[in-house]
């Protein structure tokens, strides 16, 4: 019989939810690529004078692909420990994936910090280990 005096199922339930935020987010960068491919059909496109160095349109498209490709490695990531804590398994993982969350804004803070906590506790350490 499982012990149900820890939290695993709503830290599972914050981080599935953690994890969608964190795909949505990566629209954001999304258009933020496309506001640098029209800068720089813009820039490309005037009649002036003075020759810019380099497209400047490429700053916005590198960081947000930049930007996109971390969102959604560490929103899979966060699902997949969203996945874990109801398998009860992959501690280290988990353990890993809180601690990442903890760089990530005030939710990630929280979650971060509260799970690092629960996984502290020996009686959640031991559903980890009968597994």
């Amino acid at each position: 019989m499982q012990n149900t005096n820890n939290n695993l199922n709503t830290f599972r339930i914050l981080y599935l939810v953690k994890g969608i935020l964190t795909l949505c987010f990566s629209i954001f960068f999304i258009l933020y690529g496309c506001m640098g491919f029209i800068f720089g059909a813009i820039a490309k496109n005037q009649d002036t004078q003075t020759d810019l160095p380099f497209n400047f349109g490429w700053i916005f498209v590198i960081i947000g692909g930049i930007g996109l490709i971390f969102c959604i490695t560490f929103g899979i990531l966060t699902l997949l420990a969203s996945k874990y804590l109801k398998e009860v398994k992959n501690y280290n993982f988990i353990f890993a994936i809180a601690i990442l969350n903890c760089l990530t804004g005030v939710l990630g803070i929280l979650l971060g910090v509260f799970t690092l906590v629960e996984l502290t506790k020996p009686e959640v350490k031991q559903l980890f280990i009968k597994v």
